[in-house]
């Protein structure tokens, strides 16, 4: 299993980073996990555009689904006729949110490019993927993954809060890219991100092999942000997420 960071900037692009996306390849098969904005962009660089098998996305805030938009236009006016369609998991509404995004009829809405289903909370196959979600806590309906091929596991936050079910979620992860969005300071707003402290205490607390950063806002300083969570009591190593990045698993 591989996996290739693609924009890995928090909230919105950044100046060396499109917002969130992750590419996770294996057996031929490949796994786009969010396409937030300015993140379709960068995909090329890495695979093509009809060469994607599935899309999950996290949850519908821009930065985790927004490029899905320039995505349907790509598939459904290719020159020679569209490729068939490609399934996209995501939350329940996230057909008609995409709709009325690109501000198209609901029906068909981006049917004709994306076969829209919602997201099984329990474990489920994706092609060679044996994907399993949880609800975080977040202001909209959001989702962390687990993505498991080959005896190895991959884990990913999406957007959230604190949480107990993050920590399992990620148990024994080999790879885990968790969100660092906040720096330690008085005052933050409850239930919305992690500092990167806490994402090393979750990390710590799910005995992962390997911390990726990730959600990296662009008005944070990336290594105060390493600093702090190397100061939590996660032993691995740690990253800071940077678009072109590749994990063998």
């Amino acid at each position: 299993m591989r996996v290739t960071v693609i924009g890995c900037s928090g909230s919105f692009p950044g100046p060396d980073s499109p917002a969130s996306s992750y590419l996770v390849e294996a057996d031929g098969y490949a796994l786009v996990l969010d396409l937030g904005n300015g993140a379709l962009g960068s995909l090329q660089r890495f695979r093509s555009l009809y060469e994607i098998d599935a899309v999950c996305i996290s949850h519908l805030h821009a930065d985790h689904c927004l490029d899905l938009c320039g995505y349907w236009v790509a598939r459904k006016y290719r020159p020679g006729g569209p490729p068939p369609r490609i399934p996209v998991y995501g939350p329940s509404d996230t057909a008609a949110r995409m709709a009325k995004a690109y501000d198209l009829a609901p029906d068909p809405g981006m049917s004709e490019a994306f076969d829209f289903r919602p997201l099984p909370r329990g474990p489920y196959e994706i092609g060679p993927f044996r994907v399993t979600t949880a609800l975080m806590p977040h202001p909209v309906e959001a989702y962390a993954f687990r993505v498991e091929h080959g005896g190895r596991t991959l884990a990913y936050s999406g957007d959230t809060g604190p949480s107990d079910l993050l920590v399992d979620l990620a148990r024994d992860a080999d790879l885990f890219l968790c969100e660092a969005s906040f720096l330690d300071r008085p005052g933050l707003p409850e239930g919305l991100h992690l500092t990167a402290r806490e994402a090393g205490e979750h990390a710590a607390r799910a005995g992962v092999g390997r911390l990726v950063l990730t959600h990296l806002v662009p008005w944070n300083d990336s290594d105060v942000s390493l600093k702090e969570a190397r100061g939590s009591d996660y032993e691995g190593a740690i990253d800071l997420a940077r678009v072109g990045a590749q994990y063998t698993l």
